[in-house]
């Protein structure tokens, strides 16, 4: 599949999607929203695919945020309709089967910030600058950040960032919980790499359940959290990866998982 703003490379089952509009700053304009929807909407049942690494095209940006010059001629409606794709996006990585790491190599803002925070796993470069600045338009998130950025650091550090318009370097990223470990700019990639294709080792269908219960579980209380891993924790039990898994460790071998 062809795409004008990503570019997409696929090996030993780990996917690379690198967002390649340099010279705006890999910015996400509609275009881009469009073409990670079909990504991963493509995707989807890719038995495959095991796991997608994000990043940005050059050494400055991750993302640097939405396009302003196209949110400044939006009215009222049509920003309404571009929180609703920018959303739909997000929530499409957030449910991804497999897992999706953000390899955060530069300015990470507004949009860029939301992308990276709909990953399972943010990843960053020692240059990567984060941040929800929308405020310094007279805007607010969109993509879900209100949201996700309060799960992740916080609601009184969420609060801070988003009423400050402040942009945090990957350090304070890492010492609030926005990034989970920080990396050199030039080991940045494959350090990503190294992660995924560990990932892509594992069951798949045992890693997307996971993911789901980790997801969905922020949202109840720990009894009907728990109640929902009773039931996966059956269904997980009758595939063949588990069956597998179990034999190799008695026999003590190397798993083979072919998700089913």
């Amino acid at each position: 599949m062809e795409f004008k703003n990503l570019l997409v490379k696929k090996e030993e089952g780990v996917a690379v999607v690198t967002v390649n509009r340099e010279k705006a700053l890999n910015a996400l304009n509609a275009e881009t929203i469009m073409e990670l929807q079909v990504f991963f909407r493509s995707h989807w049942e890719d038995k495959d695919l095991r796991c997608v690494v994000i990043t940005g095209a050059g050494e400055k940006a991750f993302v640097a945020g939405a396009d302003i010059t196209e949110l400044a001629k939006l009215n009222v409606m049509g920003a309404v309709e571009t929180a609703m794709h920018g959303q739909y996006l997000m929530k499409s990585i957030e449910n991804f089967p497999c897992p999706v790491i953000a390899a955060v190599n530069g300015f990470a803002l507004g949009g860029g910030c939301e992308l990276a925070m709909a990953c399972d796993i943010r990843l960053a470069s020692e240059k990567a600058k984060m941040g929800q600045p929308e405020i310094n338009l007279g805007i607010i998130p969109g993509y879900g950040g209100t949201q996700r950025l309060a799960r992740l650091v916080g609601r009184g550090k969420a609060k801070e960032l988003i009423f400050t318009g402040d942009i945090i370097d990957a350090r304070e990223a890492y010492r609030i919980g926005l990034v989970d470990e920080v990396f050199a700019p030039e080991q940045l990639l494959e350090k990503a790499l190294e992660l995924a294709r560990k990932i892509a080792a594992k069951a798949p269908l045992a890693m997307g359940s996971a993911k789901e219960l980790i997801n969905r579980g922020l949202d109840v209380n720990l009894s009907a959290g728990c109640e929902m891993e009773k039931v996966h924790f059956g269904t997980v039990f009758s595939t063949q990866d588990a069956k597998e898994g179990l034999a190799a460790f008695v026999e003590k071998r190397k798993a083979v998982f072919k998700g089913e």
